[in-house]
């Protein structure tokens, strides 16, 4: 079951405002997990169902985004298949990289939201208006995320987030 932080209604509003939603990707949208195959190259798993709610955000306007640390193919794959917007892999300063992105496309921070599980991840977390982490995040995530997720990352918890944005603005 998912957690708010300070309140529910506090992150039900602050999800409500939002007109782009950015993630991370290990451990977010994946479960995390490094995968070799028999000839060395690294796999990600993916959730179908991260993917409906993330095109049910497209359908309700609101714009997505990827930042992440590290640069695989099967990310870029996976975001062309969804359609995001922005994707931002190998940011090795995501705080740098986001702001980035809000000059070049003239976006408000007040305007996002993003979901992470790891340090890097803070410096996202101090721009937006909506911080959400799946429950496994490090200590200092959860403790400045405003809605944490009851589905570990890559097993739903990005459907869950999606489905409690949507949520919001009913």
């Amino acid at each position: 079951m998912p957690t708010t932080n300070p309140s529910f209604e506090d992150a039900a509003r602050r999800a409500k405002a939002l007109r782009w939603m950015f993630f991370d990707v290990d451990g977010v949208l994946t479960d995390g997990g490094l995968y070799y195959s028999g000839q060395g190259e690294t796999l990600k798993r993916f959730h179908v169902l991260d993917g409906h709610g993330l095109k049910a955000l497209q359908q309700a306007g609101l714009r997505l985004g990827i930042l992440s640390g590290r640069t695989h193919p099967a990310t870029e794959a996976r975001a062309r298949e969804l359609g995001f917007d922005v994707v931002i892999q190998g940011a090795q300063h995501k705080g740098f990289a986001f702001d980035q992105v809000l000059h070049e496309r003239g976006i408000l921070a007040s305007e996002c939201g993003h979901m992470g599980d790891d340090l890097p991840d803070l410096e996202i977390f101090d721009r937006v208006h909506f911080a959400a982490a799946p429950p496994h995040a490090v200590d200092a995530v959860l403790a400045a995320a405003h809605w944490i997720s009851g589905k570990a990352g890559g097993f739903g918890a990005v459907r869950e987030c999606c489905d409690f944005i949507l949520e919001s603005r009913r």
